[in-house]
Formats: C-alpha cells, sequence, structure tokens
C-alpha cells in the first residue's frame, strides 16, 4: 500500500498594530494566513494616531536602529524571509540574496534627515504647527498631519516594503500594508524587526501587514474608505492600478507608482575609440540589468547617435554585457519564448534594417533598428535604435518614461528640458538608472508630500 505525501502550505505571518499574528485560518492553496479581521486593520479616527506626538528625532533614532537590526539578522527572520522568497520571485537567487542584504540602508539616519529636509522642509512641520505670515496680514498654522494610509506593496523587490516602512514612520501615520503574493515574509519580517527594537513603542502599533487576495471586493470594499483610511497608495501594473481607481472618491485619494519603462540615449562622441565605446556599453548594461531588466528604472529601448557600422559595434559591445553577473543581476536567466521568439527570429532575416545580436541562449539579446521594436523588450531584450541625432529621438519619450539615462553629460544638459516636457520624470548619466535615493521626486512626485495630510489653522 502507498502512502500520498501531501504537501502542506507555506504559513504566512500578519502583523496587526505591532503584534506578530500566526494561523493558518485562511488557506490560499499553496500559503495560508491568519483568518482575516477586519475590525482590527483599521485605526479609530476618535484620536489621532498613536505616533502623531512622538519627536521625529526620537523615530528616526528607532529607524536607524531598526537599520541596524535588519543588517545584523539577530532573530534569523531576513534569512527566512529571504529563502522564501526563492520560491515565489523570478530573480536570481543571488540576486535576491543581495537584494535582502541592502534593506538596512532604507533606514540609513542622512538618508531619513534628507528626505524630511527636502520633502517638507524640515521635522518642525511633522513635530507641531508651524506659524506663518500671509501676504494680506493673516496669520496661519501649518502641520503635516499624520495621515491613515492603506500600501499596496510591489512585491518584485524586497527594497520596496522598507522603503514603504522607512516613509511611513517619518509621516508618523498608520500604515496598512497589503501583502503581495510573490514577497509574502518580507513585511512581516522588517515589522519584526521594528517591534524588537522599540517593543510597544507607538511607531511599532502604527503598523499592520496582511495578505488577502487583490481586488477581492469582500475585503476592499470595507477597508478603501474614507470613514478607514485618508489615501491608497499603490504600487503595481495596469491593473493593480486600474482596480485601485475604483474605490477613489471625496476624502480617500489615490497615490500611484504608475508603471513605467526606461529608455537610454547614447550620443556619437561613444564612438570615438574602442575603449570609449566599451565602457559606454558597460554603464549602459548596468542600467539594463536592473533586477534583470525587471525594475521600472531598467532600460529597455536605447536611441544612440552613429552609423549603421558605428551602432552595429556598440550593440556587440552591450550584448556581451547582458550576461556579466552584476549586484542586481544574475549571469544569464530564462530565455525568450512564444510569439517574442518568434519575433525576434522573423526580425533576424531582414538585415540589414534589423541585426540581432546574441543568441536564445539566456544571455541577453540586442536587437539594431532604426525605428523601436513594436513589442516590448523585457528579459534581457534590448532594443538599440539608430539615430542620426538624438534630438529627433525625444519624440519617443512620454508621461510613462520613467527614467532616460543620458551620454555624454553635455546631452543630458541640452535634452532634459525637451523631455521633461514630452512626461520624462528623471533624467540620470548613463549608467546611474539603479541609484534611486530616497528624498528625491519619485514618479515625478516627493512622496512624503503626497503621503502627508496637511491642515490648516487660520486667524
Amino acid at each position: 500500500m502507498s502512502v500520498t505525501k501531501t504537501e502542506l502550505p507555506v504559513l504566512v505571518e500578519h502583523v496587526i498594530k505591532g503584534e506578530i499574528i500566526d494561523g493558518d485560518g485562511q488557506n490560499y492553496g499553496r500559503f495560508a494566513t491568519p483568518t482575516l479581521n477586519l475590525d482590527a486593520l483599521v485605526w479609530p479616527r476618535t484620536a489621532p494616531p498613536p505616533a502623531a506626538d512622538i519627536p521625529l528625532a526620537e523615530i528616526i533614532d528607532i529607524l536607524a536602529a531598526l537599520g541596524d537590526w535588519l543588517d545584523r539578522d539577530p532573530e534569523g527572520a531576513i534569512d527566512r524571509a529571504m529563502r522564501a522568497s526563492f520560491n515565489t520571485n523570478p530573480l536570481d537567487h543571488g540576486v535576491i540574496e543581495r537584494s535582502f542584504k541592502t534593506l538596512g540602508r532604507c533606514f540609513d539616519r542622512a538618508s531619513l534627515e534628507f528626505q524630511v529636509e527636502r520633502e517638507l522642509g524640515g521635522p518642525e512641520v511633522l513635530d507641531g504647527w508651524v506659524e506663518i505670515k500671509t501676504p494680506f496680514g493673516r496669520k496661519a498654522r501649518v502641520r503635516a498631519f499624520p495621515p491613515r494610509l492603506i500600501h499596496i506593496v510591489a512585491g518584485n523587490a524586497p527594497g520596496v516594503t522598507a522603503m514603504t516602512v522607512a516613509r511611513g514612520a517619518l509621516t508618523k501615520g498608520v500604515h496598512l500594508l497589503k501583502l503581495p503574493s510573490n514577497d509574502l515574509h518580507t513585511a512581516g519580517a522588517v515589522l519584526r524587526g521594528l517591534s524588537s527594537v522599540a517593543p510597544g513603542h507607538p511607531v511599532s502599533k502604527s503598523f499592520s501587514a496582511a495578505y488577502w487576495r487583490g481586488g477581492d471586493k469582500a475585503v476592499e470594499a470595507k477597508l478603501f474608505r474614507p470613514q478607514f483610511f485618508d489615501k491608497l497608495v499603490a504600487w503595481g501594473g495596469d491593473a493593480t492600478i486600474r482596480s485601485a481607481k475604483d474605490y477613489i472618491g471625496p476624502g480617500f485619494e489615490l497615490v500611484a507608482f504608475d508603471p513605467k519603462t526606461s529608455i537610454s540615449m547614447i550620443g556619437r562622441e561613444a564612438h570615438e575609440s574602442a575603449e570609449l565605446r566599451d565602457q559606454t556599453a558597460e554603464r549602459a548594461a548596468n542600467d539594463v540589468m536592473v533586477m534583470n531588466q525587471q525594475a521600472c528604472v531598467a532600460s529597455r529601448i536605447q536611441f544612440v547617435e552613429g552609423s549603421l557600422e558605428e551602432v552595429d559595434a556598440y550593440s556587440a559591445a552591450l550584448q556581451k554585457r547582458l550576461g556579466v553577473e552584476r549586484d542586481t543581476a544574475s549571469a544569464s536567466s530564462a530565455p525568450p519564448t512564444g510569439e517574442v521568439r518568434e519575433e525576434i527570429e522573423a526580425l533576424s532575416m531582414l538585415e540589414p534594417d534589423y541585426k540581432v545580436f546574441g543568441t536564445f541562449d539566456g544571455r541577453g539579446i540586442v536587437i539594431r533598428s532604426t525605428e523601436p521594436v513594436d513589442f516590448h523588450p523585457d528579459g534581457r531584450i534590448v532594443n538599440v535604435v539608430q539615430v542620426d541625432d538624438l534630438r529627433d529621438a525625444v519624440i519617443h519619450a512620454n508621461v510613462a518614461t520613467q527614467t532616460v539615462g543620458v551620454f555624454p553629460d553635455k546631452a543630458r544638459l541640452e535634452l532634459r528640458d525637451a523631455l521633461a516636457a514630452r512626461g520624462t520624470q528623471r533624467i540620470t548619466a548613463l549608467g546611474s538608472a539603479g541609484m534611486v535615493e530616497a528624498g528625491l521626486p519619485h514618479d515625478g512626485f516627493l512622496p512624503l508630500q503626497r503621503f502627508i495630510r496637511w491642515v490648516n489653522d487660520e486667524d
């Protein structure tokens, strides 16, 4: 008689106002969570948020201690979350491991202070009412009042969760994080650390994290209401943003980190020598391979000035560097399949209008063309478009273009206003796309400023 082994679902913990909650009351197949208690996920409006009157300096001390805790991982929580991600995140294990090892950077003291100064003008407006005098002689007081936010967190990179906790704590508000199905454990691990360094503290009590299926109206129609929360902060794809918009109305706003794509623009100076061409290709490859090209900042289309021969030489140099292991990239990944592979194979037969560099071995493919291809380059695929003048490429930027990496610096300064006018939100030196720093605008706005509820007291 044979016995069939049944694989038990992975247990996912919830966090309710700083308390770790275990249980398997809700089974989703491959994982189970505690039974969802909607009443426990809201904070009553009969009182200010728990951390409203805690001095910001004290909160920053706690966050800095959390960063140290994440680096040390004394309870093994980060290691467990990382290993659990191996089963749900398509990224290479090495990339995931390196990403988890840098979570502590999100709580760097200097970075936290920079965010508050740059986005809100300093801690005073968070710590109390700041008096100002209007042009008409009236006195008014303004406060960045702690908000009540629901966060639909993206699961493609653990740093998004850590950044959400850091920003949330700085605003002194209350925050409910909806766990993404491809990263069910990072939020619990980070919030476990927060409770460890500040047990019972109002900041710890300001966070909850729970899972429900995205779009579940039985949950979202009850939670996504202005009597409980001020704003919905949504990361994710088009479907996530469209679903979130169904609940937006007076008193309940949407702060959307919309799905974006990024490009590169490279001047003819890159062809001045073989050495400079290789250096430029290396910098461009850095921009392509951020999180194996899964991040919004990752370059997918590169517009390159020069003759076909020059651009082909650059394309060959770029392709060789797509298969190099980096901090945020593995040496190879799953090769393209299906319609995308058929499209590339068809283009390879259309020389000289198109030329394909690389093979279907998972180490990257570059498609050189004179117009952008009509499919979305993804999975270690780059479309290099030959242009006679970079100014002609500006028309390909739009409101969905997040980052444009430009070489040389002279071209960046010349093109930045035209790119901004087209809707681009971020222009960087080539090779710097992955160096996203909190405190600078993100997707065209200052996150802390958008999270906050601004309140006036006027004479």
